[in-house]
């Protein structure tokens, strides 16, 4: 349902000012020859004249509301299912990125694909021949998504935002690992809520009255309970008491924040403080806060390890990249304040990049663009290899979206060699399944490895002495 937050005005050209036609609209659109408007408002439509106030019935015809449950229709499969077919073909042949498909005999593909529609059975079946057509691109983001799918029920576990284990001779489960976080947010750590006094060591005896054990695991108990408060029962040494917590839906956000921080302080441990780290995790919104969450307190420590892996793209690189390119030529003095570096926000001393092959679309661009501007090496595994952009905005009758590749990216260095390809690092340093089981990180100590050496040879610009002419 679409927020109806909305005042739709107009300019009355008699009276030369502007008034109010309707409150509370979530959209609209004019008739072709302007007598008319149609409405909506959250999930109802009203028809109204442009030429009459609006009538001040708040149901039925004269009110100009549309009754939208009378509406039934009937559907064959098998048609919808080749018109929209031959739509998203059409879209690809009118928006993507090359005239000639890439070389592709488009046409070609459409009558192969074609005939097979009479032989699906299923709504996914059909999602499968969208993929399979597009994919005779050969290239990247062209995806089928939504569509006429039934709704399934859905039964989401609620996490505790810990790691338990099963303890045979206490016959229930043991808190060995509490996941940090962010308290204020709405994925705030359950256990780390102010009074639960929850610790590693504790257990779990039971959930909602619910006793605990090796057959009723605590995820069992879990099912159908995100977001919901819970009773913990928790023996702490000889100590039972029960607590309340809001059981999140994912903990995800969690484990992701605990793995950052872990990260920066493995880094400031091995440089004795001297460098800082960031994550991207993408190239959108998420990802341009996270990276201002941190920059401004890491861009004045002697080194920079800037870490993009697993970067799931977007469209902000350019802004990220603008401002780690900066070079610190100078420093402005004040008698009161200080020194403010120049350029602003200028990165104090030498950067470096992590990258790896789950960096990808935006996350391939940083990668690829960090080594063009020269700010610093990349190092890590070869991207991804997907830099060819979408603007998501033709729905198919079912509601489906289907994206078409229409911006493809060329570099002075590689042309369009990026996509399908990725970007090669600077230094290859593989991240082997035995490194992930003893939570080792040899990307990130050979980062630490080469800042160090850069501070060593390119001493960092310190601010001027303190006698002033």
């Amino acid at each position: 349902e679409l927020p109806a937050n909305a005042t739709l005005k107009y300019f009355d050209l008699e009276d030369l000012e502007e008034k109010t036609f309707l409150d509370h609209v979530s959209n609209f659109k004019i008739s072709e020859d302007g007598s008319a408007i149609i409405v909506r408002i959250k999930n109802s439509i009203r028809i109204l004249s442009t030429s009459k106030e609006v009538p001040k019935e708040e149901s039925g015809k004269k009110g100009g509301w549309i009754d939208l449950t009378r509406i039934k229709i009937s559907i064959d499969p098998i048609l919808e299912w080749q018109q929209m077919l031959k739509e998203a073909w059409r879209l690809q042949k009118d928006y993507f990125w090359r005239e000639d498909m890439s070389g592709v005999d488009w046409k070609r593909i459409l009558d192969k694909y074609y005939p097979l529609v009479e032989r699906i059975s299923s709504r996914s079946e059909f999602s499968d021949l969208i993929w399979e057509m597009q994919g005779e691109l050969g290239t990247s983001h062209a995806y089928e998504l939504g569509g006429d799918y039934r709704p399934r029920p859905e039964y989401r576990m609620g996490f505790l935002g810990a790691d338990l284990t099963y303890d045979p001779e206490k016959h229930t489960y043991k808190i060995f690992h509490v996941i940090g976080g962010d308290p204020w947010s709405e994925y705030a750590p359950p256990l780390k809520r102010p009074g639960t006094d929850a610790k590693v060591g504790d257990l779990l005896i039971a959930v909602n009255g619910q006793k605990l054990s090796k057959e009723f695991s605590p995820e069992m108990a879990l099912v159908n309970m995100a977001n919901q408060e819970v009773q913990l029962k928790i023996k702490s040494g000889e100590e039972i008491r029960e607590i309340s917590v809001k059981v999140i839906p994912d903990d995800t956000p969690l484990r992701y924040r605990e793995w950052v921080e872990k990260n920066r302080r493995y880094v400031y441990e091995g440089t004795n403080n001297r460098v800082g780290y960031i994550h991207i995790p993408d190239m959108m919104a998420v990802g341009y806060a996270e990276f201002h969450r941190s920059f401004l307190a890491e861009l004045d420590k002697e080194g920079l390890i800037v870490d993009v892996r697993f970067n799931s793209g977007g469209e902000v690189s350019q802004l990220l990249l603008e401002k780690l390119a900066r070079k610190r030529i100078g420093y402005d003095l004040t008698r009161w304040m200080g020194a403010q570096p120049y350029p602003t926000d200028s990165p104090y001393g030498p950067v470096v990049a992590l990258t790896n092959e789950y960096a990808g679309s935006d996350g391939d661009i940083f990668s690829h663009a960090f080594k063009l501007m020269k700010i610093g090496k990349l190092i890590g595994r070869r991207t991804w290899g997907g830099v060819i952009g979408i603007w998501p905005r033709a729905w198919l009758v079912d509601g489906t979206i289907t994206t078409q590749p229409e911006m493809s990216f060329w570099f002075k260095d590689v042309g369009w060699g990026v996509e399908n390809y990725g970007t090669d690092p600077d230094i290859e340093v593989d991240m082997k399944p035995q490194d992930h089981a003893a939570e080792k990180d040899p990307q990130l100590d050979r980062a630490i490895e080469e800042i160090m050496k850069e501070i060593t040879d390119h001493s960092p610009l310190k601010p001027f002495s303190e006698e002033k002419e």
